[in-house]
């Protein structure tokens, strides 16, 4: 019995090192993708395809160029909402969670990598393989969080969770930092390269290290057997939305999760429109290079590092509800500094990145681990995809948003200020929710401290 224990301690341990593995992956997508680089680089494209009063016309629609990508990412979003919870609910009802994620995130990567030939005025082709590879994203992070509950008793949640994000940062500050290299490079005679190259080959290799790490976590990770009775069968959910719609309906006798839910879809919508519209605010209003851009994120990458870890220790002793509060404070004052700060100072917005990069890692960890709770056991893929749709369901109004105030002020200063709505709201449908009655409705432990 003695030699046992330490044996299924070190399959645990294992299996944890794996799953971190896939923040370190997908990191790759959020960070240098969707973060810094594919934004400006599909408005300069979409700029060279407009007409002389600065608009393009897909589908007939008259858009101002400068608004392209926003809208891209706010269909992006509507996308996973749509696609996230039948492949879940897929991966709940077949046990097969691994191949699931492995399907996901190898699209999404290809996707990626498929980046590298858009170029000239192919705005739409780019936004398609951008809309592709989100969707893919999504689908494959709702999944390998369902891994969470399986990995971490109910007092280790805080600590897994944030050990993973703040892998995942240290994963996407390298891979920055060396397209920042890149792109400094490029500049100079050493490489000899177009900007226009430097960007889609750091897409491309974007690309590649999400496919390239993905493959640890599916060695790594073991998806357990289909649980008996846990999910519903074949018959009872002919397609994977059923399971979904079934999950909702449970929830109706959870109002305490679906609060929860309620205030995580209001402030990640401010967090993730910031993140995801960061990059065009520098370049277009404070008028900064794209080199800039990355030096910021690169930033932002690593003082997630030391935030993530912080605010997890932080939750350990005084709860992660009472420390995402706390952030959800901070998360407004970035939005005040954002909108002061002078055009063509670099100063002012690195200083603003480090601030960013404290909040940023802590408040998605602590919201994941805390919703670890109130996932159902044997639901936990499922309930993730409702999650992350809580997560995504007004993302594409964040950007819709800051893109409505873009055409019709020109300003993206208005823009960024219109954000603060979504994190007053989110703090305050937290602040009302009883975690503690949360997880008892879902039928799980309560941990000492929530």
């Amino acid at each position: 019995m003695s030699t046992g224990a330490p044996a299924v301690d070190r399959t645990v341990r294992r299996r944890r090192r794996s799953w971190y593995v896939y923040d370190w992956a997908n990191s790759a997508f959020a960070t240098s993708v969707a973060g810094v680089f594919l934004g400006p680089y599909l408005t300069e494209l979409a700029q060279a395809a407009a007409d002389p009063d600065g608009f393009v016309r897909p589908l007939g629609l008259a858009l101002r160029a400068e608004a392209i990508y926003p809208y891209l990412v706010s269909l992006a979003a509507l996308g996973q909402i749509v696609f996230m919870p039948a492949v879940a609910s897929l991966a709940d009802r077949t046990g097969r969670r691994r191949l699931t994620l492995g399907i996901t995130a190898f699209l999404g990567a290809f996707a990626t990598m498929a980046l590298w030939f858009v170029q000239g005025e192919a705005y739409l082709l780019g936004g398609g393989l951008f809309v592709l590879a989100a969707i893919a994203f999504g689908c494959s992070v709702s999944v390998y969080n369902a891994f969470l509950p399986g990995l971490a008793p109910p007092d280790e949640r805080d600590t897994v969770s944030a050990r993973g994000w703040a892998l995942g940062y240290v994963g996407g500050g390298l891979l920055l930092a060396a397209h920042l290299a890149l792109f400094t490079l490029a500049e100079t005679d050493v490489l000899a390269l177009q900007p226009s190259e430097a960007v889609r080959l750091s897409l491309l290799t974007g690309g590649a290290w999400w496919a390239l790490f993905t493959i640890v976590p599916l060695v790594g990770l073991r998806s357990g057997p289909v649980p008996t009775g846990a999910a519903p069968s074949p018959a009872q959910a002919p397609a994977g939305g059923h399971s979904a719609r079934a999950a909702l309906r449970e929830l109706r006798g959870a109002p305490m999760v679906l609060l929860f839910l309620g205030a995580y879809l209001l402030y990640n919508d401010g967090v993730q429109t910031v993140v995801s519209q960061a990059a065009v605010f520098a370049t277009e209003e404070l008028e900064l290079g794209q080199g800039v851009v990355a030096a910021a994120f690169l930033i932002v990458q690593f003082a997630a590092i030391g935030g993530a870890l912080a605010l997890g220790a932080l939750a350990v002793r005084h709860g992660a509800k009472r420390v995402i509060l706390a952030s959800l404070v901070v998360w407004v004052a970035v939005l005040g500094a954002a909108v002061a700060l002078p055009a063509g100072q670099v100063a002012p917005l690195i200083v603003l990145s480090v601030l960013i990069g404290l909040v940023l890692g802590g408040t998605q960890a602590l919201s994941r681990s805390l919703f670890s709770h109130m996932a159902p056991a044997g639901r936990e893929a499922a309930a993730f995809s409702l999650f992350e749709i809580a997560g995504r369901a007004t993302t594409w109004l964040g950007p819709l948003l800051f893109g409505l105030s873009v055409q019709l002020t020109g300003s993206y200063r208005v823009a960024i200020a219109s954000l603060v709505v979504f994190f007053v709201a989110g703090f305050v449908a937290l602040a009302l929710c009883d975690v503690r009655r949360a997880v008892v409705q879902a039928g799980n432990v309560v941990p000492e401290r929530l």
